[in-house]
């Protein structure tokens, strides 16, 4: 079930509201609260996510007599809630009673009581009192006509991403068996007989961090294998967690949606593993700087792929200030509506906030919030909020379900962010994600429809398909990507792709491995330079660009030359090549290229395709497009700071403002303003 096919009053716009903690201030302050909401157009809360002791005040007491207060005066003023299972933190009583419930951290310390996020995965005292109070919840409120969605836990991850404690390693074991089957089998995958690490008893393993297998930090490990492993499994042990407490709430309740909010790009947990237990997809949208648009376009894209191009939801977003940072900037007039329309354009079906009303006291009290501590509602971010409303009002469900008309994808694979980041002999300053994000900006700025998909999701249907740092090879990815070249596609790989098996072992053979063939190269040597070292990049035509960090020398084996390395001994050799393979062709780009040699890199290949969009030369002009049963939507998203002039690519209505606008009419967009299109 999804939010579009309920029939209620949350399933008639783009869902509007945040997380609501009315527990924190006295009752009078409800209705002021409420008040304020209607002002706002807020119609739905997000409730109880931090509750566990107000809920269960001792092991076996429950008390949910001020949640079913709040339940009901959030009702009776109108509004539908989301409802949390309340386990992203430990009450005192459970830490105090059950102190193997803490996590040890990466350097081996066990944790005391605090913080939140602070259970260890893998403790059997959690496992059964989480969905148990997940259970209880359902039953008693699962059948609420108001409610809208189930939230699961909170942020999953916590401090470290996870926890190394002996209930860990006997779980790790346990994980070890299943994927294996035998030592013999784990052995030959971790490469075991280096440093004469042969293990001969399961009980012999144990969980690696800086007191086994590691030194320096998380990724300075001598068996790339083992830690590899237990990421794959910490991962696995929360989605274990999150499947705990839904399996108690679909013994109540078979059809209320559950999710969790996710994070983005967050190292971590495999989302693209846990998606297909969620019921719809929702994150938390908190970008480090105010200038990072094209960082939120990758990130909703890779939250929109996660089920195939379903719609998601922003479960969190600031209103105006994130107080968890050493300088807190607020958003600035006009960012929140921007922001909170590109997410839209991305594919959310809701947008939220953290928080309804700021917290009186702690660490988040000066979290921004849609009401500050007076309750003002005169306030320049309340008002803006409140415009925001009203425009989701006024589009009303035009936009639900509707999806990204894509031909082009990207891909994007933990595994390969893991493996690439936790070996040696590359280069430590090459960050997956900035890698990833180089070539997703370069589509980006270019205006193209994308997705952002695993290496398992079907390739059918695309024309173009990127692959950046594809590092860890699984499955039969490598034959899918010769077939969308084989068909007439485009195929894009960059440096450091193809180098190790699902175990992290090198192949045994040419870089880059199962793709050669594909490409038409072997890689004959890898250079690695310190930032700020630069080799330029000149294609025949004299156009430049550079690279950085990483640079491989290629011999080409079919390929043509497209771009030459300016500098230093390998100066003339390869740096991009192109390789015709059937009626398509097969790009690769030898190094960490800058902005400017991915611009060129992509220019002849979108146009071969019809991918470049219509505004592709305005800078910071961002054009994303949204079809479904109420049309096809054209979002014209301004991120500059100065008025930009363009010529309309198509004739139709901005539900916005109603105003009608014809295809070649010149549009002058304010710095920060919105077009949404609904073309005839």
């Amino acid at each position: 079930m999804t939010l579009t096919d309920r029939t209620d009053a949350a399933a008639r716009k783009i869902l509007y509201g945040g997380d609501y903690n009315p527990e924190q201030w006295p009752r009078e302050v409800w209705d002021e609260d409420a008040a304020a909401f209607a002002e706002a157009g807020i119609e739905t809360l997000t409730l109880g996510v931090f509750d566990w002791a107000q809920l269960q005040p001792s092991e076996h007491e429950f008390d949910f007599s001020q949640l079913d207060a709040i339940i009901e005066h959030v009702v009776a003023t109108g509004r539908s809630f989301v409802l949390a299972t309340a386990t992203g933190a430990l009450p005192p009583w459970l830490a105090h009673q059950h102190p193997e419930v803490t996590r040890v951290d990466f350097q081996g310390r066990k944790h005391r009581y605090g913080q939140r996020h602070n259970h260890c995965p893998n403790s059997p005292v959690f496992r059964r009192l989480s969905p148990a109070l997940a259970g209880r919840l359902a039953e008693r409120y699962g059948n609420h006509p108001q409610l809208v969605a189930w939230h699961i836990g909170n942020e999953y991850g916590g401090f470290d991403g996870g926890c190394w404690c002996d209930n860990c390693g006997i779980a790790y074991r346990v994980w070890l068996r299943e994927r294996y089957g035998s030592l013999d089998e784990l052995n030959r995958a971790w490469n075991a007989t280096f440093w004469s690490h042969t293990y001969g008893d399961w009980d012999e393993i144990v969980p690696p961090n800086i007191l086994s297998e590691h030194w320096r930090g998380p990724n300075h490990t001598a068996f790339q294998g083992n830690t590899l492993d237990y990421l794959r499994f910490m991962s696995d042990s929360m989605l274990r967690n999150y499947l705990d407490e839904k399996a108690a709430i679909r013994a109540h309740d078979a059809t209320t949606p559950a999710t969790t909010n996710f994070m983005g790009m967050f190292r971590p947990l495999d989302y693209q593993r846990w998606a297909e237990h969620l019921d719809f997809v929702s994150w938390d949208n908190y970008p480090p700087g105010d200038r990072e648009h094209a960082r939120m376009a990758l990130t909703h894209d890779l939250m929109r792929g996660l089920k195939q191009g379903d719609p998601f939801w922003v479960m969190e977003q600031t209103p105006t200030i994130t107080a968890s940072r050493d300088v807190n900037p607020v958003k600035r007039p006009g960012v929140l509506r921007l922001w909170s329309w590109q997410s839209v354009a991305h594919g959310a079906d809701a947008v939220l906030y953290f928080q309804m009303r700021q917290s009186p006291g702690a660490c988040e009290k000066y979290h921004g919030a849609l009401l500050d501590h007076a309750g003002r509602t005169d306030t320049r971010s309340f008002r803006e909020a409140a415009a925001l409303g009203a425009e989701f009002e006024r589009v009303g469900d035009a936009l639900l379900g509707a999806r990204t008309p894509a031909r082009a994808a990207l891909v994007f694979d933990w595994n390969s962010w893991w493996a690439s980041e936790i070996t040696d002999g590359l280069n430590r300053h090459l960050a997956y994600p900035a890698v990833v994000q180089a070539y997703h900006r370069a589509l980006w700025q270019a205006g193209v429809d994308l997705d952002v998909i695993s290496v398992h999701d079907d390739l059918d249907g695309y024309d173009l398909v990127v692959a950046p740092q594809l590092h860890l090879v699984q499955n039969d990815v490598a034959e899918r990507m010769r077939a969308v070249a084989e068909r007439g596609g485009t195929v894009v790989a960059s440096a450091l792709t193809g180098r190790v098996d699902a175990s992290d072992n090198a192949f045994l053979g040419d870089a880059p491995g199962p793709f050669a063939p594909l490409f038409g190269v072997r890689v004959e040597e890898t250079d690695s330079l310190p930032p700020g070292e630069v080799n330029g990049v000149r294609w025949a035509d004299g156009v430049e660009g550079s690279a950085s960090l990483v640079f491989e020398l290629l011999v080409p084996e079919g390929a043509e030359t497209e771009a030459v390395y300016e500098h230093d001994f390998y100066a003339g050799r390869p740096v991009v090549t192109r390789n015709a393979v059937g009626s398509g062709e097969a790009w690769y780009v030898a190094a960490h290229a800058d902005d400017a040699a991915l611009a060129r890199l992509f220019a002849p290949i979108l146009e071969r395709h019809g991918l470049v969009g219509p505004y592709a030369g305005a800078h910071d002009l961002e054009f994303a497009v949204r079809q479904g049963t109420g049309g096809r939507f054209a979002f014209l998203l301004h991120h500059g700071l100065e008025p930009v002039e363009v010529i309309a690519h198509a004739s139709g209505v901005d539900v916005l403002t109603g105003a009608r606008i014809e295809q070649g009419q010149t549009l002058t967009i304010a710095p920060r303003d919105v077009i949404v299109l609904r073309e005839d």
